[in-house]
C-alpha cells in the first residue's frame, strides 16, 4: 500500500483551487480537435531554439532577449541587453548572418517623432550587443522610416523591408526594399517600393516558400493584417486576404512568421489595441489559422518583435532502454510513482517499501510515435500516456492514437540536468505535477510552472 503524502501546503491548496472547467479538452479522446498538430522531436543531441529581441511596453529605450525551445514558452535570457546611443529602439528585427553574428535592425525613434534613419547592431552571443550605425534611408522628402524587417532570400542575399512615409503625407506608409551590397551589411541598394502592396501599409513581413513570396502586412486604415503573394521579392504582390480573414481581430500589427518543427507556420503579432501579444498557427499553407492565443509570460510586456529559429547542439536527452526513477526538479524527495494506474508524486526514500520503489521505477524507450522522442514503460509493460489531462499507465492497444498519447519530447528543464516532457500530439502541453498528481497542461509563462514541469532522470529505485 502506498504511503499517503502529507497534507498539502497552503501553496498547493491554492494551486489546486484553480480547477479546469468542465468543458476542458479531454486529451487522448479527441485528437481531431487540434487538427494535424503534432510536435516533432529534434534529432538526438540537438535542440530547436527560438530567439526574440523585443522592446518593452514600459520602455522603448532598450530590448530584452528571450529564448524558447517550443516557440511558446519564452524565457528571459538577458534583460536590457542593448541600449543604442540614441536611447531609442523599437520594432527590432533579428537574424543570424552567415558570419555567425546576430544582427538587429530597428526603428530609432518614437511613433510621434519624424526620423529618416534605421539602426543596426550585432552580437556574437545574443547577450552582448554592439552598436554599428544608424542608416539614413535615401528617399527624397522622407519623413519617417519605420519597422525595418530582415529578409534573407533563397539565393543568400540579405534584404531589409522598411516602411517609409514622405513629408507630403507623413502618416501614409509604403514598404520599400533595401538589398545589402556587401557582406558587412554596411552598404545598400537604392530603396525600391514593393509593387502591389501599395501605400498605407506598414510592418510588412515576408517569407518564401518554394518560389512564392508571402507577404503579411498591416493595413494602417483598417488595422487588420493582410496577406498577399508574388513570384518576385519586389512584386507585384496580389493582396488576396483582407479584413478579419484569419480571425485575428483588428488593431494588430508587427507580424512575424516562422515554421515550426512539425511543419506548421506560426504567426506572432502585437495586439496593441488590447495590450496582448498573440500567436496563431496554420497547417494548410496560410489558408486557415487557429484562434489566436496570448503568449504566456511575455504578453503585455514584449512589443513588436521578429523570431529566428536555430538548431543547436546539446539538447536535453534521456538514455533509451535504461531503467530510471524520475525526481521532481523542485521537490527533491518526490518521485513519479504509479498508483492504481495513475501517475502521482509521493515522497520516496530508501526506507520506502519494495513495492513503492518498484512503482517508482520505469524504463525509458524510443517514442512509440517518434523514435527521436521518448515513451515510458512500467514493470508490467504498460506505457505512460495522457488521458483527460492526467498521466496514467495503460496497455498499448497498437493504435496510432495510443502511440501519440504515449510519446513525449524532451525539452530543457529549469533545474540542472532536468528535462521537461512535451506532449507529442498536443504541442505546448507539458507533463507537470499539480497537487501531487502528474498532469498534462499548457504553460502559463511562470517560473513555477517550469519548475513543476522539470524532472531529473535519477538512479532507479528498483
Amino acid at each position: 500500500m502506498t504511503t499517503r503524502p502529507p497534507a498539502p501546503s497552503r501553496r498547493a491548496l491554492l494551486r489546486a483551487m484553480a480547477v479546469l472547467p468542465a468543458t476542458a479538452l479531454v486529451l487522448g479522446e479527441a485528437p481531431g480537435l487540434l487538427g494535424t498538430a503534432l510536435a516533432a522531436a529534434p534529432a538526438a543531441g540537438s535542440a530547436t531554439r527560438y530567439t526574440i529581441v523585443p522592446f518593452l511596453n514600459s520602455n522603448d529605450g532598450t530590448v530584452n532577449v528571450y529564448q524558447s525551445d517550443d516557440a511558446t514558452d519564452f524565457r528571459l535570457l538577458q534583460s536590457s541587453a542593448y541600449t543604442p546611443p540614441s536611447n531609442r529602439i523599437r520594432d527590432a528585427s533579428v537574424f543570424k548572418h552567415t558570419n555567425g553574428y546576430y544582427y538587429v535592425t530597428y526603428t530609432t525613434h518614437t511613433w510621434q517623432d519624424a526620423s529618416t534613419t534605421i539602426g543596426f547592431a550585432r552580437s556574437s552571443d545574443r547577450v552582448n550587443w554592439t552598436f554599428l550605425y544608424d542608416y539614413t534611408v535615401p528617399i527624397s522628402n522622407l519623413s519617417r522610416a519605420w519597422a525595418p524587417e530582415w529578409f534573407v532570400d533563397s539565393d543568400g542575399s540579405v534584404n531589409v523591408i522598411v516602411s517609409c512615409s514622405v513629408t507630403s503625407d507623413e502618416w501614409i506608409f509604403t514598404p520599400y526594399l533595401l538589398k545589402a551590397t556587401n557582406s558587412a551589411l554596411t552598404a545598400w541598394t537604392s530603396p525600391v517600393a514593393l509593387s502591389g502592396i501599395g501605400s498605407n501599409h506598414i510592418d510588412t513581413y515576408i517569407v518564401k516558400v518554394g518560389s512564392t513570396y508571402h507577404a503579411f502586412t498591416k493595413n494602417e486604415t483598417a488595422k487588420y493584417i493582410e496577406y498577399g503573394t508574388a513570384s518576385s521579392l519586389a512584386g507585384p504582390y496580389t493582396i488576396t486576404r483582407t479584413g478579419d480573414w484569419a480571425g485575428w481581430g483588428s488593431y494588430r500589427e508587427g507580424p512575424s512568421v516562422i515554421q515550426l518543427d512539425n511543419g506548421a507556420w506560426r504567426i506572432f503579432f502585437d495586439g496593441y489595441g488590447d495590450g496582448n501579444y498573440y500567436y496563431s498557427d496554420s497547417y494548410d499553407s496560410f489558408a486557415t489559422w487557429s484562434a489566436p492565443k496570448a503568449l504566456p509570460g511575455i504578453s503585455g510586456t514584449a512589443r513588436h518583435f521578429t523570431v529566428i529559429k536555430e538548431t543547436v547542439t546539446g539538447g536535453p536527452t534521456l538514455t533509451k532502454n535504461a531503467t530510471r526513477s524520475f525526481r521532481s526538479g523542485n521537490y527533491t524527495t518526490r518521485y513519479w510513482q504509479e498508483q492504481s494506474a495513475l501517475l502521482n508524486l509521493p515522497v520516496v526514500t530508501s526506507s520506502s517499501t519494495t513495492a513503492e520503489k518498484q512503482a517508482s521505477t520505469f524504463t525509458v524507450v524510443a517514442g512509440l510515435a517518434d523514435a527521436n522522442a521518448y515513451s515510458f514503460r512500467d514493470a508490467a509493460g504498460n506505457y505512460l500516456r495522457h488521458y483527460s489531462f492526467r498521466g496514467r499507465f495503460d496497455a498499448n492497444d497498437g493504435t496510432a492514437s495510443f502511440a501519440k498519447d504515449a510519446t513525449f519530447i524532451a525539452r530543457t528543464g529549469s533545474a540542472s540536468g532536468s528535462v521537461r516532457l512535451e506532449s507529442y500530439n498536443y504541442p505546448g502541453y507539458y507533463l507537470r505535477h499539480y497537487n501531487y498528481q502528474l498532469r498534462v497542461e499548457q504553460p502559463d509563462g511562470t517560473d513555477l510552472f517550469r519548475q513543476d514541469s522539470s524532472f531529473v532522470a535519477a538512479t532507479a529505485w528498483a
